[in-house]
């Protein structure tokens, strides 16, 4: 396996400090929600770190948490990404900036919105927190359309 080490440059160390730029009303909620998320997993309930990777207000967030698992089949480093759309993890140590999180997201929710459009099996798929219908894979379609041409370019280096 060829792991990555997230790099830290493209993420900074939560709580932000007051009045931080990248601080919106909507943050601590979505902190929230990853750290909840996290920890709904029984490898994810040891955060060592967290971090804050990306926001877009309302739409999408981007965290990363440093984990001790002692299991050597968890990585060290975890990606979850919330907001208006289900949330996921991305192992970290296969990804290691916010625009590969998220760009992994995105194509890991384009397969499965495909496969729930053909009424195929999702089991093999990333989790959603809704059923595989084509109603639900249409809605989701179309927020994944919005981030990947909207909010990943922002992203870019």
């Amino acid at each position: 396996m060829n792991e990555i080490t997230p790099d830290l440059s493209k993420v900074s160390r939560l709580p932000l400090p007051a009045g931080d730029p990248d601080a919106d009303d909507n943050l601590d909620a979505a902190h929230l929600e990853a750290r909840q998320y996290l920890m709904s997993f029984g490898w994810g309930k040891n955060i060592k770190a967290e971090f804050f990777g990306y926001g877009a207000e309302g739409i999408v967030y981007i965290f990363l948490f440093e984990i001790a698992s002692g299991k050597p089949d968890v990585p060290q480093w975890v990606w979850v990404i919330v907001g208006d759309v289900p949330p996921a993890y991305m192992p970290g140590d296969e990804v290691g900036t916010p625009f590969e999180a998220l760009d992994g997201y995105i194509g890991a929710m384009e397969d499965w919105v495909e496969a729930a459009r053909q009424g195929k099996s999702v089991a093999d798929l990333i989790p959603v927190n809704v059923p595989a219908t084509p109603a639900n894979a249409e809605m989701l379609g179309s927020r994944l359309k919005f981030l990947d041409e909207r909010v990943l370019p922002l992203l870019e280096e």
